[in-house]
């Protein structure tokens, strides 16, 4: 056994963090501040080395995610301070930043994204062409429509803001030890960790990855494969020009959208910096397969290439016409680290206890401060302060080859300044080994969406549509087809495609101790489903999944495609931590599902069994198992889409056969397919929430309207109980409520501003038309005095607010209360 030497300081510590960039640093400054003085942060070469200390160091406020804008507001707040707490310079510049529109469609995305400021702390505004010109004198105004304009941004020297972290690390009690390379890592039963370095062994309760493009060795270390591949990134800087020197105040930070590229003033001259198109750009390839070169990469730098980027010189030559006479000084080409989606990975892991991740980051120095402390909070509290899911580590699976990374990645940079359109698709990578058993036969009949790797049909083509995915702000080529697919559900009958679905087997002695203590609802009986949530112990809404026992002390538990992973990796905590005695088996990819609902569900399933699948006998929410066409199938009587149906479970080599044969039996009843955004339609006239818009780790299930889920008297103490009690008896500040909007070619999507009189108090969660009012749909949280059905408010869609007002939900009752109220003679409204 190797010893632990005196050069290391200790032998056994709270946390290590591996990889001494901004991003670790800043864990461990933030971990130190908070009171946990056990941190050790270990970095192979010296602190900065790798991506951190050659990047342009850009901050914006800017981001067209809702959450992290957060973590970009909070990191801007603390660069702010961190000179006067730490008393190291950090070269902070906050001269503001100007998005540039110069085409109608970018106009559209700057009036969507300024929907989504108004209820988030961050200084944005949409400018006129004459304001853009003011605030940056040197621009050719010729192509700019309009400028998006966050006064607080800018630049902040890579170096320095590291170091200044650093300091206020130590001053808290943290111990950052370089150059110390990790060599291996073994993970112990009890969940802890062997951090093995030249320098003897320390044992950690958990370990941080925040090794920037080493991050994949140190993955490799343990098993995994992080989905990331190096990107040559290239900067250029001019010398000193006249001017730019003859200004009295700094320039903002300029992006040129269009041209792709980010300018900004640099002491006396100008810094810009492109982003190629995806077949010019280039991939470290080398380092995925081979590992990065050991010895290698501390501060080195790639050879440049200015052919690769001249469109880009040429373009911001155009837009800033002094740039013409410049000369280049120095051209940087550096590596930063991407994941398939430009989006950072950041959290506990799934399937490796007490290993949580800070890597792949695209823009680490505007991500570093709030990251930081994003993760501090979570590894202190045992929760997020706030969800991210999209940065959730969990979203990339097997699935995620190192050709689909690098494809990808590749896309994502192409990209980067490309109109982000709702319901975006992209293409690249696509398709995974992920594919339903259908995916061969439907391909061609459907515009396909991407799910956690899987495909699954948004809608289906017929003759006279005009096909493929042509994206917009407004109604678009989609529209009336998913109208079609809606009336073919509500009059007839639809067969859908959920195979994306998280599918888990859950059996063992404590199967049902365990389930009673994760979920907030009863556990159901053998032969029964219902819909279960997790909650944090804050009280808020971890996931939701449907439960069914289908045989004493056997589960199946289903969540949504997205969340697959993110479940299963908290339901193994609670069980490892509570030591309950249970095998979990996900079983996502060998089960195929489809959906089949509508009013002759019944009518055409019944011809594939002897089965009775009447409403006597197989009534809404059983489950069981049967044989359809000589298939064996799980079929629980749920739907989406609140009309009778089924949701029926089969080995995926039986999807082509199950599906054939239900379509055959249809003829008849004119059974026909539909996708997810006619579901969506369905399930929003409902009144049905969905996880990650109407509730997630930011809601509680009082506030969004769950309480039927949520039993309170059960005499199980479920994770997140004593906090609801308290919110129940607190009271509810805020609560979803049912809108209906006057639009014109235009629907809500969700995370769109609320307003009244003038002042905005609340935010979209999701959003559709509504094909049976013929008018929009959303759901929105909004202060409680203001949540009375009968209230007028306003949405505001691209730049314009329409009248909404809070309606009675569902505005469609689902079949089953409809048969219901049709049983005891009332008519029901529909």
């Amino acid at each position: 056994k190797k010893t632990s030497s005196s050069s290391l300081g200790k032998d056994r510590t709270d946390t290590v963090i591996i990889g001494g960039g901004c991003v670790g640093v800043s864990l461990a400054y933030h971990l130190a501040k908070a009171g946990l003085k056990d941190v050790v942060l270990l970095e192979k070469s010296e602190l900065t080395a790798g991506s951190t200390w050659h990047a342009a160091g850009l901050t914006t406020y800017f981001h067209p995610g809702i959450n992290l804008k957060k973590i970009h507001s909070y990191s801007i707040k603390l660069y702010e301070k961190l000179e006067g707490e730490t008393g190291q310079a950090v070269g902070f510049h906050q001269p503001g930043s100007i998005r540039i529109a110069s085409t109608p469609a970018r106009v559209d995305e700057f009036k969507y994204q300024m929907t989504r400021v108004g209820w988030h702390p961050t200084e944005q505004y949409l400018i006129m062409p004459e304001k853009v010109q003011e605030l940056f004198p040197l621009l050719n105004m010729d192509k700019v429509l309009a400028g998006l304009y966050n006064p607080g941004d800018g630049h902040i020297d890579p170096y320095s803001l590291t170091m200044a972290l650093a300091a206020g690390a130590r001053k808290y009690g943290a111990q950052l030890n370089y150059p110390v390379e990790v060599t291996n890592l073994n993970s112990r039963s009890d969940g802890t960790w062997e951090v093995e370095t030249p320098l003897g062994v320390i044992l950690a309760k958990r370990i941080v990855n925040t090794a920037g493009f080493w991050a994949r060795d140190v993955g490799k270390m343990i098993g995994l494969q992080h989905p990331l591949i190096p990107v040559h990134h290239q900067y250029v800087v001019t010398s000193t020009i006249p001017e730019v020197k003859a200004l009295k105040t700094e320039l903002p930070v300029i992006r040129d959208l269009e041209g792709s590229y980010y300018l900004r003033q640099e002491r006396d001259g100008l810094l810009f910096g492109p982003y190629e198109s995806e077949e010019k750009m280039k991939l470290q390839d080398s380092w995925v397969t081979n590992g990065v070169p050991p010895g290698s990469f501390g501060k080195e730098l790639f050879e440049p290439d200015l052919d690769r980027i001249m469109e880009h010189i040429e373009a911001a030559m155009e837009m800033v016409p002094i740039l013409k006479k410049a000369d280049i000084v120095n051209t940087i080409a550096g590596p930063i680290t991407y994941s398939p989606d430009i989006l950072p990975m950041v959290g506990p892991h799934q399937g490796v206890r007490n290993y949580w991740v800070a890597i792949g980051f695209g823009y680490g120095i505007i991500h570093a401060g709030g990251i930081g402390k994003y993760l501090s909070d979570w590894i202190l509290d045992g929760e997020p302060p706030f969800d991210l899911i999209e940065l959730d580590p969990n979203r990339y699976g097997k699935w995620t080859t190192t050709e689909f990374t690098a494809a990808k990645a590749r896309e994502s940079y192409g990209f980067n300044n490309i109109v982000g359109y709702p319901k975006e698709e992209r293409f690249a990578g696509r398709p995974t080994e992920r594919t339903s058993g259908l995916y061969d036969l439907l391909k061609s009949k459907c515009s396909m969406g991407f799910h956690a790797g899987w495909e699954q049909p948004h809608w289906f083509y017929k003759p006279g549509d005009e096909t493929g995915y042509k994206p917009s702000f407004r109604r678009t080529n989609w529209f009336d087809p998913v109208g079609r697919e809606y009336k073919q559900v509500m009059e007839k009958v639809g067969v859908i495609d959920l195979s994306p679905f998280g599918k888990f087997k859950v059996k063992g002695t404590d199967s049902v101790k365990l389930l009673d203590h994760l979920f907030a609802n009863v556990v159901p009986k053998v032969g029964s489903t219902n819909i279960s949530h997790m909650l944090t112990p804050r009280g808020k809404v971890y996931a939701e999944l449907t439960v069914s026992q289908l045989h004493p002390g056997e589960f199946m538990l289903v969540t949504g495609s997205g969340s697959e992973l993110h479940d299963l990796r908290w339901i193994e905590e609670k069980v490892m931590s509570g030591g309950y005695e249970v095998e979990i088996e996900n079983i996502t990819d060998e089960m195929g599902v489809l959906g089949v609902a509508g009013p002759y569900a019944r009518q055409v399933l019944q011809k594939l069994t002897n089965e009775d699948l009447s409403d006597g006998s197989f009534k809404f929410l059983q489950s069981r198992h049967m044989k359809l066409s000589d298939i064996a199938v799980t079929a629980i009587r749920i739907s989406y889409t609140g009309e009778l149906g089924w949701e029926l479970y089969h080995r995926k080599e039986d999807s082509v056969a199950l599906y054939s044969a239900i379509m055959e039996a249809g003829q008849k009843e004119g059974i026909d397919n539909f996708g997810t955004y006619a579901l969506n339609a369905l399930r929003l006239e409902k009144g049905f929430r969905a996880w990650g818009a109407e509730m997630n780790c930011d809601t509680n299930p009082l506030e969004a309207g769950l309480e039927y889920f949520v039993r309170l008297n059960k005499p199980a103490d479920f994770t997140g109980k004593q906090a609801l009690m308290q919110i129940k008896e607190k009271g509810l500040k805020r609560r979803l409520v049912y809108l209906i909007l006057e639009t014109d070619d235009i629907d809500p999507e969700g995370n769109e501003s609320v307003w009244h009189n003038g002042k905005v108090i609340g935010n979209t969660t999701s959003g559709s038309f509504s094909y049976s009012a013929q008018r929009s749909l959303a759901f929105a949280y909004v202060p409680t005095e203001l949540s009375k059905v009968g209230q007028k408010l306003e949405v505001e869609l691209l730049g314009k607010n329409y009248p909404a007002t809070v309606i009675q939900e569902p505005l469609v009752l689902t079949e089953p209360t409809r048969t219901r109220l049709h049983r005891k003679g009332e008519s029901p409204k529909m």
